[in-house]
């Protein structure tokens, strides 16, 4: 599929990698309703993406508010063709710390919004391209959620995150066999440690080290590198039912 005629909903597109990737669709053509909880940055971004872009205030974890977002999505654009999950939170915290257990709603925060945010916006615009005209190869949509090396690696502290995410990745293969039937694509992207907004909170010495973890080459992911890649899933039809890690070979430790 061709990424200047591509019809995308990205989901926590107001920033960081969602934005990157809006950016990249923009510049390619294509056109995209960004999906965020931040009304304020989200109109901000698509301001400044311009008239091919589209903001709409949702609330990933939300089912009816996933499903009235895709309704204006598929109003805006004439169609939805991807679908890019990057919505999602990283809260941390040790099971058994110093306070005692860790409260089950923050367990439960981080799995609505990283995993069934992405169910539900997966389903969604699916439901969407479904409708849509095959291509010349029978293709219809593409569906892409973002994971993390934590769905493999994850470190003291982030049992709820390396949870939501190993279920991004668990859940990507039944999709993408069921979805075969449709001409509908599903990939999952695992980012390794990229600059995103939460990291460039950090001060510049803590960047610097995460950076110096990651084999080759030494230093953050940059969001555009991400866009790379949804840009190269989207492309290339035969990319199907895949988790690529994109980490610079860094394999995370215990902490």
């Amino acid at each position: 599929m061709d990424l200047s005629t591509a019809r995308a909903v990205v989901s926590g597109g107001a920033s960081g990698l969602g934005y990157a990737t809006a950016k990249r669709i923009i510049d390619a053509g294509g056109h995209v309703v960004l999906l965020d909880v931040n009304t304020e940055q989200g109109e901000a971004s698509a301001t400044t993406l311009g008239e091919r872009a589209k903001f709409v205030q949702t609330d990933v974890s939300s089912e009816k508010a996933v499903r009235a977002a895709m309704q204006a999505a598929n109003d805006f654009m004439g169609g939805i063709t991807l679908a890019v999950n990057c919505a999602g939170v990283a809260t941390a915290g040790r099971t058994l710390g110093r306070e005692g257990p860790w409260p089950v709603e923050n367990f439960s925060r981080v799995i609505q919004i990283n995993l069934i945010g992405s169910y539900n916006v997966t389903k969604e615009a699916a439901a969407f391209m479904q409708q849509n005209e095959p291509d010349g190869q029978g293709e219809r949509g593409v569906v892409i959620s973002t994971a993390s090396i934590a769905a493999f690696e994850g470190q003291i502290g982030q049992a709820a995150y390396s949870a939501s995410k190993g279920g991004v990745v668990g859940m990507m293969l039944p999709l993408a066999r069921e979805f075969a039937q449709f001409g509908i694509r599903v990939n999952t992207i695992a980012p390794g440690i990229f600059k995103t907004p939460m990291m460039a909170g950090m001060p510049d010495e803590v960047q610097e080290s995460l950076g110096k973890q990651v084999p080759f080459p030494p230093r953050l992911g940059a969001p555009e590198e991400y866009a790379d890649t949804v840009a190269f899933i989207y492309g290339n039809t035969m990319v199907n039912g895949e988790t690529i890690r994109v980490d610079g070979a860094i394999r995370m430790q215990p902490k």
